[in-house]
């Protein structure tokens, strides 16, 4: 495995303006075996470290995937700026940016998480940058082409549990989107991705604590914020 890691990471090279340069620091851009390393070395640094931080900052849950990490706590006890400071310090080459929960809310990866006296319930989250395009119906592509967004989006409809108000929401803007892009809504109304609606979750007879929080932190990169 450390002979494999090595052949990888030394093969690190590429070409620009006519040369050939190595890349001292990182993996390569694009090469298939990167994800894999960046996971393993990010599991690991989590193995080492996520117990002792969570003791140290009282952290009630984390969540993590791949660089995205979303973080609940109680503020009357955990203050982020230090989580973050301290998650600053696990590694010289990743730096975390941290956001908070706004209004009772806050995004992480494709949700949006409120945050109500008695439970959480999500809806879904679509950056600013969104544009409501996908394959036209009318352009000369596979039937299986066209409809894959539309499968996409109804099945994840489908498998989160959504509330009845957010569930109504997206429907109406998938059918805006499918609309939009000139599909026959009649057509796919014959399909099964529409489907019933599940039932509601049932709350959680359950009172948060006033001050348990959101926090989310990501590594590398800012991502979209949630504006004050």
């Amino acid at each position: 495995m450390l002979n494999w890691y090595d052949t990888i990471t030394k093969q690190n090279y590429f070409s620009n303006k006519d040369k050939t340069l190595i890349q001292q620091d990182g993996l390569a851009m694009g090469a298939p075996t990167s994800g894999i390393i960046a996971l393993l070395f990010l599991q690991n640094s989590e193995d080492a470290h996520l117990i002792h931080l969570s003791n140290k900052h009282k952290i009630v849950t984390y969540f993590q995937y791949v660089d995205d990490t979303l973080i609940i706590y109680n503020s009357n006890h955990t203050d982020i700026d230090n989580i973050q400071n301290d998650f600053n310090t696990l590694h010289p080459n990743m730096k975390f940016t941290a956001e908070t929960e706004t209004n009772n809310k806050g995004n992480f990866l494709d949700v949006t998480i409120h945050r109500t006296p008695t439970n959480w319930k999500i809806s879904i989250h679509r950056k600013p940058s969104f544009t409501d395009t996908i394959i036209p119906y009318s352009s000369n592509h596979p039937a299986q082409h066209k409809y894959a967004a539309v499968r996409f989006l109804y099945n994840r409809l489908n498998t989160y549990h959504l509330h009845k108000e957010e569930y109504n929401e997206e429907v109406n803007t998938i059918r805006g989107i499918m609309l939009n892009s000139g599909f026959p809504i009649h057509t796919h109304t014959r399909h099964p991705p529409l489907g019933m609606p599940p039932p509601p979750p049932t709350p959680r007879q359950k009172n948060w604590h006033p001050h348990t929080k959101m926090g989310i932190l990501y590594i590398h990169r800012q991502r979209d914020h949630i504006y004050h």
